[in-house]
């Protein structure tokens, strides 16, 4: 187990553009709608396009930092939120998505 805040990024490859957008609009609520012990605990997350060109045919990009290794878990895992916007993920992804986080200590 990791110490010290958790910087996290996803990718995601999502073809339709209105698919993507609500992608885009269910992280951005992310922050305030995701909640562990009844208070918002995501520190922040930043989702946008990914540039053309050089995206490898990843269409969003998110970054999102959680306080502790403890709390990524739990979005994983329980986080009512996240289980929403994953399922919707799921449906609309094409290929293989790629999270890659790290420790900040």
């Amino acid at each position: 187990m990791t110490s010290g805040q958790i910087t996290r990024i996803t990718l995601f490859k999502i073809l339709n553009e209105e698919e993507k957008q609500k992608l885009l609009d269910m992280y951005k609520q992310m922050p305030t709608k995701a909640v562990k012990d009844g208070k918002p605990y995501i520190l922040n997350v930043k989702a946008g396009p990914a540039v053309e060109n050089q995206d490898q045919g990843y269409t969003v990009g998110v970054v999102s930092t959680f306080a502790s290794h403890d709390d990524m878990v739990y979005y994983d895992n329980e986080c009512t939120a996240h289980a929403e916007l994953k399922s919707f993920a799921k449906t609309v992804h094409r290929g293989a998505m790629m999270v890659f986080f790290e420790s900040v200590v």
